[in-house]
This record gives structure tokens, sequence and C-alpha cells, in this order.
């Protein structure tokens, strides 16, 4: 695996080193070994699976406050997504800074997104499939989130915004985060 950064502290793009022979391709997707090379120790103890029937569908931006904060493995299984990340770490360089990319099948990378930083998604694609494995239990009760459609923020959201649930529409805005 190729560990590349990103412009919010802690996040790495995954770029997978794929063996080629006449059946296709082979790549480790994940390695604890390799992730702590990389200076990343993360035990995954859970592993996720979202489905996004429509394109346009926004999902995010959510992060967990302690003691439930979750490292996170992102990846596209299916179709295409547009991924944004901001980091809520008060502590951080790059605190309430918002960086995005494009994760699909064709380039099939990963995002590694550290403790502390908000997470969402918009699918570019009908049936977009989202794998993601953490390294933390879902704790109920301690989600926090910010709005996707932040000004401050600006993210470019690729699509008209549309199916985006009632608690994702109540987050605040960082002008009134506190």
């Amino acid at each position: 695996m190729i560990f590349t950064p990103t412009p919010i502290t802690g996040a790495f793009l995954v770029d997978l080193e794929p063996r080629v022979d006449s059946r296709g391709t082979f790549a480790r997707a994940f390695c604890r070994k390799e992730f702590a090379t990389a200076g990343i120790d993360m035990e995954v103890v859970q592993s996720n699976l979202a489905r996004t029937s429509h394109a346009g569908v926004v999902r995010g931006l959510h992060y967990q406050r302690p003691p439930g904060q979750e490292r996170k493995l992102v990846r596209c299984i299916a179709g295409a997504m547009f991924d944004a990340l901001v980091d809520m770490r008060p502590e951080s360089p790059t605190f309430h800074q918002a960086w995005w990319i494009r994760l699909d099948t064709v380039a099939r990378q990963a995002l590694f997104i550290p403790h502390g930083v908000a997470h969402g998604y918009q699918a570019l694609e009908i049936d977009t499939e989202v794998l993601y494995m953490t390294d933390q239990y879902y704790m109920p009760g301690l989600e926090m989130g910010v709005r996707f459609d932040d000004p401050t923020l600006a993210i470019p959201w690729p699509l008209a915004a549309r199916d985006v649930t009632p608690r994702d529409l109540q987050w605040p805005l960082l002008s009134t985060d506190g």
C-alpha cells in the first residue's frame, strides 16, 4: 500500500499496489503492519457497508466525541462518491479546514480518517456502495456533526443535494459550533 498525506493533518489516501497476472489483479486492502509502518496504529473492530440508491444523496458530515472517537478507512466498492473531511480537532494545525476527493472503483483508493475529523460523502452514481472499517465500536449518543452545506467550508458538492436526513440538517454551522 502507498500512503499519501492529505491536506488534513493525519488523514491519508491509501493506494493499492496490485499484483497483475493473466487472471487479473490482487492487492492487499488493509494490513495492520503496513499501517503501523506508516505511523497509523489501527486495530479494526467493526466493518460497515452503506449502499446509496440515488445519485446526489449526501451523508454526513459526522464524527464521534470521546470516548467513542473512531478512526476510519473508507473505500468506494461500487459506483462513485465525492468524499469530504473537516478537521474538528481544536489542537490540530488544520482545525476547521475542509478537504475533498472523488473515490471510485476506477482509482480504487481508500481514505484513512483520524479521530476527530468529520466525514461525509455524496453518491455520484446510483447504487454507490461504501465500505468502511473502524477502530472503535459505534457508541450511540456520542455522534457529532457539521452541516454539509456550511458556507464557511464551501465544499463544492458536485450534484444538487438530495435525501439529506433531518439529523444531518440540524448539525451546527462552524460559526455556531462553539
